[in-house]
């Protein structure tokens, strides 16, 4: 499918600014989304909203379905009665610059415990919920309740009743973490609950959201531990093999993610049932799913489990063509942009294109490809999402300052940007070049509306500490940034009307 001609700003829910120390589906939230419908945008794009794991990311989760707790207002529990504003009168002085997740999860959690007590259990919406979600929800509370009890070790590491889902163990642990479990989808409620009441918001102001699946999950999960058969483990539960990728653009060594692999012959046999549930799950939730690693679909980089780096792994084939025509045999049209960045082969872009999914060009990769037809927005594909950067990249202003002379002379011969500019110039050149692409959706990093150096990276891949941090202040989005915004759409005709 091709998307209508339109514009949008890439900002993950943590980076908003909040009191409690990390943003949130409050009035921040509500209040971005008028700046984007004042500067004439029509997309939000956001990372994975599930529970965050190792490392804070948002792509190591412990759940491919649950809601990240800490991205629960407050404000809006204290609005439904949940929380007393005096509870709130210990706030702590977070960084309004960067998330302290270790603070925020310790301040946070306490709050939305007291707000359990407050519940009414018996409530027909929450009943309802229950319902609706029980595929996923009952394993995931138990999960969450279990990683409490048994003080967050890995669930391989649990006693071995448990940690292999005996069944006579299971119904023990059931009944002993009773009002642990019902915490934990008390949480998933709100959680839920909130994000449908922004999403509307969104929506009614004509806000789409692009949401961010991706296509591995965490080996400390509750995927991987309620359903062992669907990945390739050893009998003591260890990752035979886990994914990443070969030696690329971020890392010499390639990157070791260390997530557990699917055993896709097994998924093939039930019409990939947990994949279509899923994604299923985030077409309910999104307007749009950008599926990350899209390549990983045609063929994924297999490692040894017990391997240091990334370089010795193979190529392995995956599902291709019959997954997709499973998942929308199941879910009819599905709205997926495909993330076919990094090493992407014809048969790639064969599997991309027989499904018309939309596939991505960053300038940061494009403009440094100087012998190919890419270095020049104009002769985009029009079935693209154009970005000068993403949450793995560099902001364009920091990455300009790094790239060769010979690029930045390039860049100054057809384009005009050259280093003598001021740097804001140099930023908003470099996004109106991504306007005036070809590609039917432009959506830019906050952090380049904001003009900002390598203080404002979301990450570095192959990294570990000190991603996932970055936010920002409204202060910071001027209304001089907010009116630059809206001319370029209107000048290149991205106005969704």
């Amino acid at each position: 499918m091709i998307f209508n001609k339109s514009s949008g700003i890439l900002l993950h829910i943590t980076s908003l600014p909040s009191r409690y120390g990390i943003g949130d589906f409050g009035d921040a939230a509500h209040r971005f989304i008028d700046l984007l419908k004042k500067s004439k945008q029509s997309v939000w794009q956001i990372l994975p909203l599930n529970p965050i794991g190792f490392g804070n990311s948002p792509y190591q989760s412990y759940s491919a379905f649950a809601g990240n707790h800490l991205l629960i207002s407050i404000d809006e529990l204290i609005n439904e009665k949940l929380l007393d504003p005096n509870d709130i009168i210990d706030l702590p002085a977070f960084n309004d610059k960067q998330v302290n997740f270790l603070e925020v999860k310790k301040y946070k959690e306490k709050l939305l415990e007291r707000a359990f007590q407050s519940f009414e259990k018996n409530n027909q919406d929450y009943n309802r919920f229950n319902q609706e979600n029980n595929e996923w929800l009952e394993n995931y509370a138990l999960f969450m309740a279990l990683k409490t009890y048994f003080n967050h070790l890995p669930w391989n590491k649990w006693e071995k009743g448990i940690a292999f889902r005996n069944e006579k163990v299971i119904k023990l642990y059931r009944e002993k973490l009773k009002k642990s479990i019902e915490y934990e989808k008390f949480i998933q409620y709100i959680f839920f609950k909130q994000w449908a009441k922004l999403k509307k918001y969104a929506n009614s102001n004509g806000i789409k959201i692009i949401g961010d699946v991706p296509i591995f999950v965490s080996y400390d999960s509750c995927d991987a531990w309620s359903n062992p058969d669907l990945f390739k483990l050893d009998e003591l539960g260890n990752p035979i093999v886990v994914a990443g990728v070969p030696p690329d653009y971020f890392s010499e060594k390639g990157q070791l993610w260390g997530n557990p692999l699917y055993k896709w012959d097994l998924m093939k046999s039930d019409g990939y049932k947990w994949w279509v549930e899923r994604i299923n799950l985030n077409l309910r939730c999104f307007d749009s799913i950008r599926l990350d690693h899209f390549r990983g679909f045609e063929a994924y980089w297999e490692i040894l489990g017990d391997a240091d780096n990334a370089m010795k792994g193979k190529w392995v084939k995956g599902p291709g063509e019959d997954f997709f025509n499973r998942v929308i045999n199941a879910l009819g049209d599905v709205s997926i942009i495909a993330e076919d960045l990094g090493i992407i082969t014809d048969d790639v872009i064969k599997l991309k294109d027989k499904f018309g999914f939309p596939g991505m060009k960053v300038l940061q990769f494009t403009l440094e490809d100087l012998d190919s037809d890419d270095f020049y927005p104009e002769k985009f594909d029009e079935n693209t999402f154009v970005y000068t950067g993403t949450h793995d990249n560099d902001t364009i202003l920091s990455w300009y300052g790094s790239v060769d002379a010979v690029v930045k002379e390039c860049i100054e011969m057809c384009y005009g940007i050259s280093e003598d500019m001021v740097e804001e110039e140099v930023v908003w050149r470099f996004i109106e070049l991504a306007f005036g692409s070809n590609g039917s959706v432009v959506v830019i990093p906050l952090q380049d509306v904001l003009c900002l150096g390598g203080e404002g990276r979301m990450n570095t891949p192959g990294t570990v500490g000190g991603n996932w941090e970055w936010r920002f202040s409204f202060e910071e989005l001027s209304c001089d940034r907010v009116k630059r915004l809206r001319v370029l759409t209107e000048r290149y005709n991205r106005v969704v009307e």
